[in-house]
């Protein structure tokens, strides 16, 4: 049984990749033991509480896993020797606190209005996504069908039926659906049923989960970029990224191409401090990931970024530099070349 748990700019290709470099990628081929499909991945997960076991009774477990740190942008870790006024001190630990803060998420179905279409009729739910203990500026505000919240269920029971035993989705309704009643009545099962699925760790950390929430969006989002609409790409990326890096807060590599999509939409649209502020949360999630595929095409996007800014771009290209001698590799493709071919299906 799982534990529960409280709340839980483009330039042109280059030659010399391989069949698999040109393949979509996606942001959960990763090193995360918690997605299917990635390098650390090593089987269906039939247990959550075996896991639990081998973590520290101490540790939190929907923080990042300590480790390397990268400040781009942000003040160094303070030493004995620093020369931070008191303030400033105060302002680094408070940011610090933020940074590690528990995430917790609360899920209210805000409304529902019943849509038709030429062959077609259904209610369509408004889920909203707030994450608690603090006032959250950014909160998700997405729409999803029955339908959706069925396929989610069905795909979940793949991988953790098991753990899902008590979880009661709410069952299908041959009539009525479309009454002000029957409508009531589905929005307070469909809370009460994402309410159990993120006491779940093990649900709430899959795929699946952060999919359901994120990925319409995300495809959306994407799409518009290749198409060259980098403001609608913009307007969608900003609602959905922030809940996406608060679903994948043990696994932050994860929001990288959504916020090196960022960069790339605020650089085409002329706004450079923007893309530069999108590029340092994308590198702060990526840490010391040297053998990431967005590692290099990211610091040299920053390092041009940072040179019309007038910011310190030497420093940037001396960590590509020596990125580049510790794990040479032939000239890969720029970020926007990457980034155009996420979300592809």
């Amino acid at each position: 049984m799982c534990p529960r748990d409280p709340g839980t700019s483009g330039s042109p290709s280059m030659n010399g990749h391989s069949l698999f470099s040109l393949l979509p990628w996606q942001p959960w081929n990763m090193a995360c033991p918690e997605h299917p499909g990635s390098p650390g991945w090593t089987g269906p997960v039939t247990q959550c509480a075996a896991k639990t076991k081998q973590e520290a009774p101490t540790s939190d477990p929907d923080l990042p896993s300590p480790g390397p740190r990268e400040h781009s942008g942000a003040h160094p870790s303070p030493s004995s020797n620093s020369s931070m006024t008191t303030r400033e001190l105060q302002e680094y630990w408070k940011k610090e606190k933020c940074r590690w803060k528990h995430v917790k998420l609360l899920f209210e179905i805000a409304s529902a209005r019943i849509e038709e279409r030429k062959v077609s009729k259904f209610v369509m739910y408004q889920i909203v996504v707030i994450q608690t203990g603090s006032f959250d500026s950014n909160k998700a505000v997405l729409d999803r069908r029955y339908s959706d919240f069925e396929r989610l269920h069905k795909s979940l029971l793949k991988t953790f039926r098991e753990e899902m035993e008590d979880v009661v989705f709410p069952r299908k309704r041959l009539t009525g659906n479309f009454s002000e009643e029957m409508i009531c009545e589905r929005k307070l099962e469909l809370k009460e049923y994402l309410g159990l699925l993120y006491a779940l760790r093990c649900v709430r950390r899959s795929r699946e989960f952060a999919d359901f929430l994120t990925r319409p969006e995300l495809r959306e989002a994407f799409g518009c970029l290749r198409a060259g609409q980098y403001a609608r790409a913009l307007e969608l990326l900003v609602r959905v990224v922030p809940l996406q890096e608060k679903l994948t807060a043990h696994c932050p590599t994860a929001a990288v191409p959504a916020l090196c999509a960022m960069l790339v939409c605020h650089r085409d649209l002329e706004r450079p401090a923007e893309a530069f502020a999108a590029g340092e949360r994308a590198l702060r999630c990526l840490q010391a990931r040297e053998g990431h595929r967005y590692y290099a095409p990211l610091l040299d996007a920053m390092i041009r970024l940072a040179y019309v800014l007038g910011k310190d771009f030497v420093s940037l290209q001396g960590r590509l530099e020596e990125s580049q001698l510790r794990k040479p590799t032939h000239r890969g493709f720029t970020l926007k070349e990457l980034t155009v071919r996420e979300y592809l299906s």
